[in-house]
């Protein structure tokens, strides 16, 4: 007599099948490396979600103490029905690495007119690759394009180099 077929498997114990959790929706905040705090803007979005605060922000914090302090991190919470949540966070906004390589602490006021800094083809390069993953390029070179056309948009000078 051979095995039988069924859902209860070899063993003859039926697996419980795991459900995906429904989605309540999504929060998106830009939050400073390893200082999420229960203050606004963590605290008011958290809270009318019904999410708990402190544990997002102890959960946070843990993740991005290895990064540098007080860099912006944006963050995709993704809030279930049951009120537990996850996250995805992402790297810096290009323009927290064009003014940390332009040596700068904002871009122009007049941008195309007069111009706050100067970046190199290299830095560029080299932000381009870090960013890699969260833009929508298909190549370095569209990433670069991408990442000196936010230059440009702050008054930055690209250079070879």
């Amino acid at each position: 007599m051979g095995a039988r077929r069924s859902s209860e498997g070899v063993t003859g114990v039926r697996e419980k099948v795991k459900m995906a959790k429904k989605v309540e929706g999504y929060i998106k905040l830009n939050i400073p490396a390893g200082a999420a705090i229960p203050s606004p803007p963590v605290g008011p979005a958290l809270g009318q979600r019904g999410v708990n605060i402190m544990e997002f922000c102890k959960a946070f914090n843990a993740a991005t103490d290895s990064l540098e302090k007080n860099m912006p991190v944006p963050v995709v919470i993704t809030v279930f029905q049951d009120k537990s949540f996850s996250f995805v966070t992402k790297t810096a906004p290009v323009s927290y690495f064009l003014k940390r390589a332009a040596g700068i602490e904002g871009g122009s006021n007049e941008p195309g007119r007069s111009v706050a800094g100067r970046v190199t083809m290299a830095q560029v390069r080299e932000i381009a690759d870090q960013k890699m993953g969260d833009m929508n390029a298909v190549n370095i070179d569209g990433a670069m394009q991408m990442v000196m056309g936010s230059a440009r948009a702050m008054g930055l000078e690209v250079v070879e180099g």
